[in-house]
């Protein structure tokens, strides 16, 4: 029966991680770059979800919609001052910078919002789903994470090849020159897809923070996990990230129950180097192919 709690459990928490890693995955397919400040998006979520329907006491359906708002806005914040001033250039520096900006944040987070946890509460969180025969009760909550995770994964597949936008973003991948050629504007599309990593970690961060409580630091592991998530699945791939999602929370869920909390984060780091040594592009991703 523990089991079976945490393979629920695991499932929600990887689909968290996959959600996040997938935002990953868009800025890197298409900008080559990728936003370290990922992490601070999924607590901004929670954080302003919680201010909006809590604290404000605007609702919680009104309290989403903003929260999800400002994600994407901060998502074109960080383009705009962290990546796109270094990229134009050709220089790393967005490495650095997107660290920095994701830091700054999260302390004005700390000194407005406090230190505190808060508990954001959810009509899906409240009553168990007794499971017949197991005595096991599940919160609905748990069960629609994994869903909403695999809905939204295969929505920015649909999106990726059967929409103009879609389509015009592959072609920025690509070949940038001729897509420019082509009049797609391509500054547009870059800020585009940090806007939805940054909105899709906000989702992450108001699914998950009815089960844990919310704090100005809860995106900091969040983001990590997450970045060896997309590594782990092939960050080239969108269904590769968000499998490898899963099977990073299940994996961490089991090793909790089975060996204790002090071994989680030491047998599924070592896993995830193992895996990687064994395939350097992740479980399935695909070795770039350069072109002389």
């Amino acid at each position: 029966m523990q089991l079976l709690a945490a393979l629920i459990s695991g499932l929600g928490l990887g689909s968290m991680y996959g959600l996040m890693a997938l935002g990953f995955h868009i800025t890197h397919s298409v900008s080559g770059t990728v936003n370290f400040a990922q992490g601070s998006s999924m607590m901004l979520g929670a954080v302003l979800c919680f201010t909006f329907a809590q604290t404000l006491g605007w609702g919680l359906a009104p309290a989403i919609v903003l929260a999800l708002l400002c994600c994407a806005l901060y998502g074109l914040l960080v383009e705009f001052l962290a990546v796109r001033p270094f990229a134009s250039r050709g220089s790393n520096a967005w490495l650095m910078s997107t660290v920095a900006l994701g830091i700054v944040l999260d302390n004005v987070v700390m000194h407005t919002f406090g230190k505190e946890p808060r508990s954001l509460p959810s009509p899906l969180a409240v009553t168990p789903i007794e499971v017949s025969g197991l005595g096991l009760g599940v919160y609905p909550l748990q069960l629609l994470i994994p869903l909403v995770g695999l809905a939204l994964a295969a929505a920015l597949h649909l999106v990726a090849r059967r929409t103009r936008w879609g389509i015009a973003l592959l072609a920025v991948v690509q070949n940038r020159d001729a897509a420019r050629l082509m009049g797609i504007p391509i500054r547009r599309a870059v800020a585009a897809t940090y806007a939805v990593s940054t909105l899709l970690a906000g989702i992450a961060g108001m699914l998950i923070a009815p089960l844990f409580n919310v704090t100005a630091d809860m995106g900091t592991l969040f983001g990590l996990k997450a970045f060896a998530v997309a590594i782990l699945g092939g960050i080239s791939s969108a269904w590769g990230v968000m499998i490898a999602g899963l099977i990073f929370g299940v994996a961490e869920a089991l090793i909790t129950v089975t060996l204790g909390s002090g071994y989680t984060h030491i047998i599924t780091f070592t896993l995830v180097i193992a895996v990687l040594a064994m395939r350097p592009n992740g479980l399935f991703g695909r070795a770039e192919v350069k072109k002389v």
